[in-house]
């Protein structure tokens, strides 16, 4: 499940509504989608395509995206330092980017136009948007492990677009365990 970290104002966001509500505003969804069952561990890219072509159609009708692909990322993945280099600069895209973790975690650190800069710690079962123009930057967790479904509306995929003098360098690349408990208050569980 999420969980949404707003460094600057030692604040965690857990509950899956209050995530939703938190960031609507920037026109960010965040979805949960089921994993358990739905396919097995030596599933391919192809059989993770298959199994979410529901909600993979659904998403393609209502946000003009006419491709989507499986990514696997792992500490054994040639070249991954440099791929990762790339993600965890601030960047923008000119479409918005969507991802559903089927497995592992990462962190999508976004700097709004208007707020604060809040990461948002994506798990298996989670979907996320970041709209198009959106400053962000991604990191994975400590295990190096992800594989996501990518959503997109241009075919050849999307080009970071860097942010000069990104305040990236500034947040701390954190992933928050089950056992986690912040320094200071969490957003009531409703």
């Amino acid at each position: 499940m999420a969980r949404i970290r707003i460094q600057d104002e030692n604040r965690e966001i857990a509950d899956p509504q209050a995530i939703r509500d938190f960031l609507r505003p920037f026109g960010i969804w965040y979805e949960q989608w089921e994993v358990a069952g739905r396919i097995g561990p030596d599933a391919t890219n192809e059989d993770i395509l298959a199994a979410y072509a529901p909600e993979i159609e659904r998403l393609k009708e209502s946000g003009g995206f006419v491709t989507a692909d499986v990514i696997n990322v792992n500490p054994e993945t040639p070249g991954l330092d440099a791929m990762l280099a790339k993600f965890s600069k601030e960047h923008t895209h000119s479409e918005d980017e969507v991802r559903f973790t089927v497995q592992g975690g990462g962190v999508f650190h976004i700097y709004p136009q208007r707020g604060p800069v809040f990461a948002v710690q994506v798990e298996s079962g989670d979907l996320i948007n970041v709209p198009a123009g959106t400053q962000h930057w991604f990191d994975l967790c400590d295990d190096r492990t992800i594989r996501c479904i990518r959503l997109f509306q241009d075919v050849s995929g999307w080009t970071p677009h860097y942010v000069e003098n990104g305040v990236h360098e500034n947040y701390a690349p954190v992933c928050l365990g089950p056992n986690y408990v912040p320094a200071a208050r969490v957003e009531p569980l409703i």
